[in-house]
């Protein structure tokens, strides 16, 4: 058989073969991409259609209409018109540097607390007080920012609250309002929210610290290292890996704030809005008490392209210091 004919024999059994590989394919792996669909259509329904509504940032919505697909249709494009109005105010500046900070603050107290709280659990000799201990710190991040806030109001009220009532009298101070005075409330809300949800980092940590091979510890006993040398050494190099991803889920949502720590546990008192407002509250406020939805799609828009930049820079930055422990 000559050359040209073999390439004449392969191109007509190619297709064939292509077609068999195909159902073998479809016959082996189908039923993954049908265990697979539901949540890919949950996916699709609730994190990708959702994001046509960015479109709104655009434009100037007036409600023509009982239905508002059809408001959003007939709505006039104004391009960066909502932008420039949202970064001409001096409330860009406020909700920016107070989110940016909070988040910041958050992400090293659930680093350094969480790490540290893992390797005390760890270290504990009895076990059953270690597990006691785990699901006590564990509880609060079950809790509602509705109950914590009523929990924080009866500590802060300023009347009959506990610190007011009885602690703040036994070092000799005066009460305080505590919702009428800013100046608190940096310190508070990140109290807060590690007491809530430090549990869960310190459960995750805890998880990567048991899963290191105790024949690392055993050859450093050997060699006569002591404990911190050992969490230095080992502990904390092997479990690295955990702490960046973590770390940069956390930085990936440095632009969003839980709503209800900001608005439920503040009482959204208006006096405190210099310290506590963000932009999860920001775009609230806008929407539900002005109704300026365009300018409210622009802060969410601007929230969500910030804290996207934000991880690929991060995550560039990790590859460049160590490429096996990036994210992607």
């Amino acid at each position: 058989m000559t050359p040209a004919t073999q390439a004449v024999a392969k191109r007509a059994t190619t297709p064939k073969l292509r077609t068999k590989q195909n159902q073998n394919y479809w016959r082996r792996f189908g039923v993954f991409y049908i265990m697979m669909a539901p949540a890919l259509i949950v996916l699709l329904m609730n994190n990708y259609l959702p994001m046509i509504g960015s479109l709104i940032a655009f434009k100037q919505i007036v409600y023509s209409s009982p239905s508002f697909i059809q408001s959003f249709l007939d709505s006039e494009w104004v391009g960066w018109e909502n932008f420039n109005y949202l970064f001409s105010t001096t409330d860009a500046s406020i909700i920016t540097r107070n989110t940016l900070l909070y988040n910041a603050v958050f992400i090293i107290l659930n680093l350094v607390i969480g790490v540290t709280l893992a390797l005390l659990f760890n270290a504990m000799r009895n076990r059953r007080l270690a597990k006691f201990h785990q699901t006590t710190m564990f509880l609060p991040y079950f809790l509602s920012m509705v109950v914590i806030s009523y929990l924080v109001y009866a500590f802060l009220n300023p009347e009959i609250g506990i610190v007011n009532k009885f602690i703040l009298p036994w070092f000799g101070a005066e009460p305080i309002d505590w919702y009428t005075e800013s100046k608190w409330w940096p310190f508070i809300l990140p109290i807060i929210n590690t007491w809530k949800g430090i549990g869960y980092y310190a459960v995750i940590f805890l998880a990567a610290i048991i899963g290191i091979d105790n024949e690392y510890y055993e050859a450093a006993t050997i060699d006569g290292a002591s404990r911190w040398r050992q969490i230095w050494n080992i502990t904390l190099p092997l479990i690295r890996p955990v702490i960046i991803i973590l770390t940069l889920l956390q930085i990936g949502r440095i632009f969003y704030t839980d709503f209800g720590l900001f608005f439920q546990v503040t009482r959204n008192s208006g006096i405190l809005y210099d310290t506590t407002l963000v932009i999860d509250t920001y775009v609230y406020q806008g929407f539900i008490v002005s109704g300026d939805i365009g300018m409210s799609s622009a802060a969410g828009l601007y929230q969500a392209v910030v804290g996207f930049v934000l991880v690929l820079l991060s995550n560039l930055v990790i590859r460049k210091i160590s490429k096996d422990d990036a994210l992607f």
